[in-house]
Formats: structure tokens, sequence, C-alpha cells
């Protein structure tokens, strides 16, 4: 699989990564425990699985650039939003034996100098 190069020489993946750790920074000083990051099973990938305010927190982390216009939110259709889930439930299953109160959030990236950082907080739920 090619990854695709930006006009500065990183790959789509390692912007990505800076974006993930840019977002649980930001995350961790707004009160987040990250306890798992880039959680993936033959049924999809979770970001970052934190816990925050008595939830477990299913974060979904996208980017964009700062002269982007269009919201990356749109590009989490209800078919990445099954995913997320499927992956949810599969992490769920693996570590309890009774659901906790869950959320899916989704962290928008900036990358700018600095980062800026928006956190959608309940952006979608499980049907």
């Amino acid at each position: 699989m090619g990854w695709i190069r930006d006009k500065l020489g990183s790959t789509t993946r390692e912007r990505g990564s800076h974006a993930e750790q840019v977002a649980a920074d930001h995350l961790k000083r707004n009160g987040y425990r990250i306890v798992r990051r880039n959680f993936s099973c033959k049924l999809g990938e979770i970001d970052i699985v934190a816990q925050h305010e008595g939830d477990l927190v299913f974060v979904e982390v996208r980017s964009r650039s700062e002269h982007a216009s269009a919201n990356p939110i749109y590009t989490i259709n209800r078919a990445k939003q099954e995913k997320i889930i499927r992956a949810a439930t599969v992490y769920l299953c693996r570590h309890f034996t009774r659901h906790p109160p869950m959320r899916f959030d989704v962290v928008i990236v900036t990358m700018a100098d600095p980062p800026a950082v928006e956190v959608i907080r309940d952006a979608f739920w499980a049907s």
C-alpha cells in the first residue's frame, strides 16, 4: 500500500500518528485518562480508548491542514461509525463482563503552529 506524501515529505500515516499524539495530550490535559491507543481487531480500529467523567470513551481522531475548509467530521459517515462501534464491541467483550457507561467522541486536530484541537463529545451513538 503506497502512502501519500505531502509537500513536507511526511506520510499520511506519520501525520495521523502526530495528530493522535496531539489529541491524546489534549485529552489528558482535560481530564481524560488514556487507557489504550490504536486498538485494532479484524472488525475495525479505535484510535484512543479513554476514561472520562465515569464513561469509557472511544475516540476517533481526524486531522486537517490549517488551510482546509471542509470539516473532517463529515468523513465519519454511518459506515465508518458502524466500524468503530463494532471494534468498540470487541474491546468491551475482551475487557469487561458488564459494559460500563460509554460514549463516542471525535477529536479534530487542525495542524497549525500550534495545533488547534476540538473535542466533539457524544459525536455519534451505538444504535
